[in-house]
C-alpha cells in the first residue's frame, strides 16, 4: 500500500492509545491509530471507571503471598490463578513475590502517586477542555469495611499514603453510612479518598475517539497488525491485514496484548493478562452517590446517572475467553453483604477484559533501547484509565523533544534488563 507517512502511528486503540494520539494530535503531530476490533473495546470498556490516587500503593505488599495461598483453594475469591504449566506466569509470579516486602512497598508507592495526582488533575482538565461527555464527577471514593479485625490491620494505609501527599481520612461506621445512605449497618469503618473521581469509562473512551478524530487523527478500527519491517534498530513499517503502514515513530499501546508483538521485535516485556470482572445494572433505587471498595470482597461499587455497575477480581488464566460464571456472580453475592440494595432490576452487560499487569505495579513507559523509533505506552495494570492523561501527556512530550514533566526513569523499559 503506497500512502502517506504518519509523524506517529499508534498500536492500540484503548484508553492509553486514544490518550496519546490525542495529545500528540494537540502538539501538532499526524497521527494514525490501529486498533484490531473498536475504538476502547478493551480492558478499560468495563472497568468501574473510578479515577484514583488512592491506588497509590502497590498489590505487591508484606503478607499477600499467604493470603493469595488461601485464596487458591476458593473459587470465587478475589484472585485466582488457573492450574497449569506455564513458564512465563511463574516467572512473574516469583519477581512480583520478591516484591512482598516494606522497602518495595514504599519505594513504588513513592513513584505512582505523583503520577496518579498528575494524571487525575490532567484527566479533569482535559474533560473541561474538550468537553467530553463522559459523567465526570469529583464525589472522592470510599473504601468501607465490615470487619473489625481486618479494617484494624489496615492501619498503615492512611499513614503510606500522607506520606506521598495523597490526602485520605479514616472514618467510623457511623460516618460511612452518613455519607453513603447505601450502605447497611453491617460497616464498621473505612477510608475517605476525597481527591479521587469517577467517570463512565465506555463514554469517556467514545468521546476520546470523537476527540482523535475531531482533531483530524485517523483511526482504523478491525485490522489485524501482522508483523513489521525493521532494519537493525528502526521500525520502517507496520504490517497489517489492510498493508503497510509507516510512521517515522511508533508507539507500542497494546496493553494486555504488548507482549506477544513486543516478540516479534525481539523485545520481552513482562506483561501478565488479568482478567477482570463486571456486570452493569440498571440503577437500583437506593444507589450508591460515591464508588465504593468492599474491601474483605474486592468489589468495586459505583454508580451513575445512566448506570451501576459491580467489578474487580483478579484471575490469572492466560487469555481465557469464558466468562467465569462462579467469578461473575460472586460479585453480586458479595455486595449483598455491604449493601442495602446490591443490583439493579435489569442487567445490560456481563463483561470480562484482561489488565496488562507488570510485577512491579508500575506501567512501561519510554522509548525501546532496541529500536530508535519506538516507544512503549504499556502495562497500566488496574489503573488505565486513572493514568490516560498523564500517560498521553508524558509520551506527547517525549516524541516532541520536550522534557517530560514527570521523570520517566522509574517506568523506563530499562528496568527489565
Amino acid at each position: 500500500m503506497n500512502e502517506k507517512k504518519f509523524d506517529v502511528v499508534i498500536l492500540g486503540g484503548g484508553v492509553i492509545g486514544l490518550a496519546c494520539a490525542l495529545y500528540l494530535l494537540k502538539a501538532g503531530r499526524s497521527v494514525l491509530v490501529i486498533e484490531q476490533g473498536t475504538p476502547g473495546c478493551g480492558s478499560s470498556h468495563g472497568n468501574c471507571g473510578t479515577i484514583t490516587p488512592s491506588h497509590a500503593t502497590p498489590l505487591a505488599m508484606p503478607g499477600l503471598t499467604s493470603t493469595a495461598l488461601r485464596w487458591m483453594l476458593q473459587a470465587d475469591a478475589p484472585l485466582y490463578i488457573k492450574p497449569r504449566f506455564d513458564l512465563a506466569l511463574l516467572s512473574w509470579l516469583l519477581k512480583f513475590r520478591q516484591h512482598c516486602n516494606w522497602g518495595d512497598f514504599r519505594r513504588i508507592t513513592a513513584i505512582k502517586a505523583p503520577l496518579l495526582m498528575r494524571s487525575r488533575e490532567l484527566l479533569e482538565q482535559l474533560v473541561v477542555d474538550e468537553n467530553l461527555a463522559c459523567e465526570f464527577e469529583k464525589t472522592g471514593t470510599m473504601y468501607v469495611y465490615r470487619d473489625e479485625q481486618a479494617l484494624e490491620k489496615s492501619q498503615w494505609l492512611p499513614q503510606a499514603l500522607s506520606d506521598v501527599g495523597v490526602p485520605i481520612e479514616t472514618i467510623d461506621g457511623a460516618r460511612a453510612r452518613a455519607i453513603e445512605p447505601a450502605l447497611n449497618n453491617s460497616i464498621v469503618g473505612g477510608y475517605l479518598n476525597p481527591v479521587d473521581a469517577h467517570l463512565r469509562p465506555d463514554r469517556y473512551l467514545a468521546e476520546l475517539t470523537r476527540c482523535v478524530l475531531e482533531h483530524g487523527g485517523e483511526i482504523r478500527d478491525g485490522t489485524r497488525i501482522s508483523g513489521f519491517r525493521s532494519g537493525t534498530r528502526h521500525i520502517d513499517a507496520v504490517l497489517t491485514d489492510r498493508g503497510e503502514v509507516c510512521g517515522r515513530e511508533i508507539i507500542l499501546a497494546l496493553g494486555a496484548w504488548s507482549p506477544q508483538f513486543a516478540k516479534q521485535l525481539n523485545l520481552r516485556l513482562p506483561i501478565q493478562p488479568g482478567k477482570g470482572y463486571s456486570v452493569t445494572y440498571d440503577r437500583p433505587e437506593i444507589c450508591p452517590r460515591i464508588p465504593l471498595t468492599l474491601k474483605e470482597r474486592s468489589i468495586c461499587v459505583t454508580g451513575w446517572s445512566s448506570g451501576y455497575r459491580l467489578g474487580s477480581t483478579m484471575e490469572f488464566s492466560g487469555y481465557d475467553t469464558q466468562l467465569n460464571r462462579t467469578r461473575l456472580d460472586a460479585l453480586a453475592r458479595g455486595a449483598a453483604e455491604y449493601l442495602h440494595e446490591p443490583v439493579g432490576a435489569r442487567i445490560s452487560e456481563e463483561w470480562y477484559g484482561w489488565r496488562p499487569m507488570t510485577y512491579d505495579d508500575l506501567p512501561i513507559l519510554g522509548r525501546s533501547l532496541a529500536h530508535d523509533n519506538l516507544t512503549l505506552a504499556t502495562g497500566h495494570g488496574m489503573l488505565g484509565v486513572t493514568m490516560s492523561a498523564v500517560t498521553g501527556v508524558l509520551i506527547s512530550e517525549l516524541l516532541c523533544g520536550q522534557s517530560p514533566s514527570l521523570d520517566l526513569a522509574p517506568y523506563s523499559p530499562a528496568r527489565f534488563k
